[in-house]
């Protein structure tokens, strides 16, 4: 293959990478800042609501306003394994917001903060029904 060739092969195959060949976007709906169903850790570190209810397959978006790091997880401590789909928020940093998954079973989910897990004020409930 001609130098000329190999350099449009290679500039071909990244412009494919930046554009959609491979695939969309992994979640359809709203985007997290039009998501609805939303959970805060105010800027004192309390997490509110202290109980969401929201439809099988909705995401709730996490926003972190507190000056402290919150590491989302589901219950129990430390497994996590009551509803793996909280999991995906994980650590936030003051400022950063992030979904759930796709909270598909009705089911109520506790939620805690990993590296507090006895703090009341970082403590809530996701019901899916």
């Amino acid at each position: 293959m001609r130098r000329g060739a190999k350099s449009a092969v290679v500039l071909l195959a990244f412009a494919c990478l930046a554009t959609t060949c491979g695939g969309g976007s992994q979640s359809p709906g709203p985007s997290p800042s039009d998501n609805p169903n939303q959970m805060t850790i105010s800027a004192a570190g309390v997490l509110s609501p202290k109980e969401l209810v929201v439809s099988p397959g909705s995401r709730v978006l996490f926003i972190n306003n507190h000056s402290q790091r919150h590491n989302v997880t589901s219950d129990p401590h430390p497994e996590h394994n009551d509803c793996p789909e909280i999991n995906q928020v994980g650590l936030l940093t003051q400022g950063q917001r992030r979904e759930t998954g796709n909270l598909v079973l009705a089911r109520t989910c506790g939620v805690h903060d990993h590296d507090d897990p006895d703090n009341a004020g970082l403590r809530a409930r996701i019901v899916i029904r």
